[in-house]
């Protein structure tokens, strides 16, 4: 299976919207998402890098489909320490377990090791959610810490709770 990272675009609400289940709402998006919503995502993210901002966020496509997101944040500092650059990535149900996020993480690492954007990759991942805590450890991440966060809730509103991979870039 090829997997590559494509920037996001407009034309890929659709899929970014069918790919979504309730494992992406509570670790990833936060709420159901809509095409339209996710037009206008699509769009503040391009404002965003016009105005020089740093988060990154990238279609992952495995052969010719868009399957999933993935996105960089070196903005994010909640349980980081300072030149760590946050991921988070999410893939659609029908395709989890084949490698494709663990693939979709490795070449996100390769585009902020190239931009120079950080000295560490991190993988903020649920307590909750030991999928995602298994992608960070075969992407070649080391767990780090575990740490009650300061901006991110959880379903009952209560801190979320995080185990916090890294990689050096």
């Amino acid at each position: 299976m090829n997997i590559d990272l494509r920037p996001l675009r407009r034309e890929d609400a659709r899929a970014i919207v069918a790919a979504e289940d309730d494992a992406t709402v509570r670790f990833l998006s936060g709420g159901r998402s809509t095409v339209q919503g996710t037009e206008e995502f699509i769009d503040r993210l391009d404002r965003e890098a016009a105005e020089g901002r740093s988060k990154r966020a990238f279609g992952i496509w495995a052969d010719e489909a868009c399957v999933g997101t993935v996105d960089f944040d070196p903005q994010v500092t909640d349980g980081l320490e300072p030149g760590d650059v946050n991921i988070a990535y999410g893939v659609a149900p029908w395709i989890r377990g084949r490698g494709v996020a663990v693939r979709a993480v490795d070449l996100v690492c390769a585009i902020i090791a190239e931009r120079n954007q950080g000295r560490r990759a991190a993988i903020r991942a649920s307590v909750d959610n030991p999928a995602s805590q298994r992608v960070a450890e075969k992407a070649g991440f080391v767990f780090s810490h575990e740490m009650r966060s300061g901006t991110d809730v959880d379903d009952e509103g209560r801190p979320e709770v995080f185990r916090v991979f890294v990689r050096e870039l």
